[in-house]
C-alpha cells in the first residue's frame, strides 16, 4: 500500500488563501502535517476551511503549538491526540499532534511537529516527541512518521536525532531540490518527513504546483513523501 505524507508550514494563513488552497491540493496528501495552524481568532473554523478546499479534514485536536494533522479520503483516522511539549521559559509553547490511521491494512502514526529557534529546545522536544509517537505506535501496531518544521539542517543535533531512529526520506529516495526556505529563495532544508525504517521511501521532495503559488502561499515549501507500507 502506498500512502503519501506531506508536512508543510502555513504561516498562520497570513499569505494568499487561494494560493494555498491550490498547493495543498497538488500535494495529493493522504495525511498533511501543518506547522503554524490558526490558534488565536476562530482557530477551529479556520483550520476546518483550509482542510475543506483542499478536500482534507482535521484529524487531530487542540490548537496547541499551532500543529495539527489533516487528512485525505483514503485513510481512516483510528486516534488522535495533541500534547503539549516541556515549556521552556521565555520560549513560545510547543506541541506535537499525532494521529494513527490506517489506509487498507497498513496503519501509520503520523505526528506533526514544530521545533523552537533555540538549540537546547529543540534537541529536547526532539526526544520528547519521539517518546510520544513510539508509544501511540506500539499501542496501534503502527509505524512511525513525523512530518515537520525543524528550524535546522541534517547535520544538526535534533535532525540527526530523528534521523537517526527513522528514515529521513528525502534523503533516501530524493525527488527535485531539497532546500524548502525561504518559499521565494529557497537555501535551507529545514522541513522535512521522516518515517520508520520497515516502511519504503518510494520519493521526497516538493509539490508539484506553479512556483508564483509556491511563493504566495507561504515562506516554507512543503514536502512530501510516497511511501510504502506493508505487503
Amino acid at each position: 500500500m502506498q500512502v503519501r505524507v506531506a508536512t508543510y508550514n502555513v504561516r498562520g494563513l497570513r499569505d494568499s488563501a487561494a494560493a494555498l488552497t491550490r498547493v495543498i491540493t497538488s500535494l495529493r496528501a493522504d495525511v498533511l502535517c501543518v506547522q503554524e495552524a490558526p490558534r488565536l481568532v476562530r482557530w477551529r473554523a479556520r483550520r476546518q476551511a483550509l482542510a475543506a478546499a483542499a478536500g482534507l479534514r482535521v484529524a487531530t485536536p487542540g490548537r496547541v503549538g499551532g500543529v495539527a494533522v489533516l487528512t485525505g479520503p483514503r485513510v481512516a483516522v483510528l486516534h488522535a491526540e495533541t500534547h503539549p511539549l516541556r515549556v521552556f521559559a521565555g520560549l513560545e509553547a510547543r506541541g506535537l499532534a499525532v494521529a494513527v490511521v490506517q489506509a487498507e491494512r497498513a496503519r501509520l502514526a503520523v505526528g506533526s511537529l514544530h521545533l523552537d529557534l533555540n538549540d537546547p529546545a529543540r534537541v529536547h522536544h526532539a526526544a520528547e516527541a519521539m517518546a510520544i509517537m513510539e508509544r501511540a505506535a506500539a499501542r496501534f501496531g503502527a509505524a512511525i512518521v513525523v512530518g515537520g518544521d525543524l528550524n535546522e539542517q541534517a547535520h544538526q543535533p535534533a535532525w540527526r536525532f530523528l534521523a537517526g531512529r527513522l528514515a529521513d526520506c528525502y534523503a533516501a529516495a530524493p525527488q527535485g531540490d531539497g532546500p524548502t526556505f525561504t518559499a521565494r529563495h529557497p537555501a535551507v532544508r529545514i522541513d522535512g518527513v521522516f518515517a520508520a525504517r520497515e516502511t519504503q521511501v518510494v520519493s521526497c521532495g516538493r509539490a508539484e504546483a506553479q512556483g508564483a503559488d509556491l511563493a504566495a502561499a507561504s515562506d516554507h515549501l512543503p514536502v512530501v513523501a510516497e511511501l510504502r507500507v506493508g505487503v
